[in-house]
């Protein structure tokens, strides 16, 4: 090659090195922003007379209220359960919990009868005398 070639293939090569290097800075086009799928829903029983309103996941945090129940320990103005509840009636309550428990959402270990009513009465709410958590 002549050395005028060489020396122009040479600065194109160092172009187009730096161009790929450099990239497309600073006008890059921003990637599309993919939204995250939401969050599993647990299925409300049919028939028993309630229904759960709300994605009874979110109720894990209502296994520490439960615990601090349990320990008798005064529950705080961090309660993050019973506003969950709240506005629900009670047998809805009930059913949402019944829901969170048989996903094993609470991450716990309860006696269901006695730990749920202790839960719903904790949150101003009332478990029905015939209630028993839906199969």
């Amino acid at each position: 090659m002549a050395p005028s070639k060489l020396a122009m293939f040479l600065a194109l090569t160092v172009l187009a090195f730096a161009a790929a290097v450099h990239g497309c800075t600073p006008s890059c086009p921003t990637p599309p922003v993919v939204p995250s799928p939401p969050p599993p829903v647990v299925p409300t029983p049919s028939g028993g007379g309630g229904s759960c309103p709300i994605n009874a996941l979110k109720l894990e945090v209502c296994a520490n209220v439960l615990n601090l129940l349990k320990l008798n320990i005064p529950v705080t103005g961090s309660d993050q359960c019973c506003p969950l509840l709240q506005g629900l009636v009670d047998l809805d309550a009930a059913v949402c919990l019944c829901l969170a428990i048989k996903a094993n959402v609470l991450g716990i270990n309860i006696n269901v009868p006695i730990d749920l009513s202790l839960l719903l009465n904790h949150c101003g709410k009332i478990c029905p005398a015939d209630f028993t958590c839906p199969n």
